[in-house]
């Protein structure tokens, strides 16, 4: 088998595996089904060795496809932006794969995809709004748009805007129950924590005073930071959330902010991306469009 054939047949393996299905994937390459199965039994074949495990309901991969496709989908990135970066006049151009939490997608990501695409025609987005953290490798993603420490080693990042936590609570619960003025006032309030465990000791910071833990508690808490943020407009309690989450919500005055001058640190906004050479133009030009619109939006939101 020739090098080019056999890396377009990795390709359409690589498209079997993200649509879990030999039909989606046929679908979605716009190829039918019998030249679908003849590529990946020809793969198969080349490699001596089975890829994937048909069942009655789902396509899965085999232990040797799973390492397969991982280091596939290496190669078939690093390929594509080689090409990008070398062939024709280097306009972004081809399918973009950005994953992020749905709410941060809901709030930031879908205001700027008009634009971006006025300034990128021949560019495709295709978001993935999920709040798991997924695999960019083994998912055949390009971007990831995270607020957390970089936990994989193979993976590259760069820094998009600063992120603060901040307190905040419905008006409703404030009429209710007062205002604390400063950190230690938490401890009589019904706070909802979050998190996988739930994170019970809040950390505040503020301009010529030392750091400040304080333990709090409520009667809710949940796994999932949406969760909390709706209680909180429901007049749950107060929350501390990234600045991101609120914003809107402060803004129109369905949460108000407590403790102010007071921030609680956290991990910036990032995008994560696969070690690679080179940067394919499409990205580079994404992170500008979304790096540039938040970097203003911090300002306006008191970046401290």
């Amino acid at each position: 088998m020739g090098a080019i054939e056999n890396l377009a047949d990795i390709a359409v393996f690589a498209r079997i595996a993200a649509a879990g299905s030999l039909s989606g994937a046929a679908r979605e390459l716009g190829l039918s089904l019998a030249v679908v199965s003849k590529r990946l039994a020809r793969l198969e074949a080349a490699l001596g060795a089975r890829l994937v495990q048909r069942t009655t309901r789902r396509l899965s991969l085999t232990e040797e496809g799973a390492a397969f496709h991982e280091r596939a989908l290496r190669i078939l990135a690093e390929l594509e932006a080689a090409q990008e970066a070398v062939g024709g006049d280097g306009r972004p151009r081809g399918l973009l794969r950005v994953t992020t939490t749905a709410a941060f997608a809901r709030r930031w990501i879908a205001p700027i995809l008009a634009r971006f695409q006025a300034d990128c025609p021949e560019v495709r987005v295709q978001v993935t709004a999920t709040d798991a953290v997924l695999d960019l490798v083994r998912d055949g993603l390009d971007i990831a748009i995270r607020q957390a420490a970089l936990p994989d080693s193979t993976l590259m990042a760069r820094e998009l805007a600063p992120n603060w936590r901040v307190a905040c609570a419905a008006p409703d619960y404030l009429a209710r129950h007062g205002r604390p003025e400063t950190p230690a006032d938490l401890a009589g309030h019904a706070c909802i924590v979050y998190g996988d465990p739930p994170m019970t000791e809040w950390s505040f910071v503020r301009p010529g005073a030392p750091p400040v833990e304080v333990a709090v508690s409520g009667a809710i808490m949940s796994n999932d930071g949406e969760v909390a943020h709706e209680a909180a407009l429901a007049g749950a309690g107060i929350v501390l959330k990234s600045i991101w989450y609120v914003a809107g919500d402060l803004a129109a005055g369905r949460l108000v902010r407590v403790l102010e001058g007071w921030q609680s640190p956290a991990s910036p906004v990032q995008a994560v991306f696969p070690s690679a050479r080179h940067l394919a133009p499409k990205t580079r030009a994404f992170l500008d469009v979304l790096g540039a619109e938040l970097r203003v939006a911090a300002r306006r939101l008191g970046e401290p």
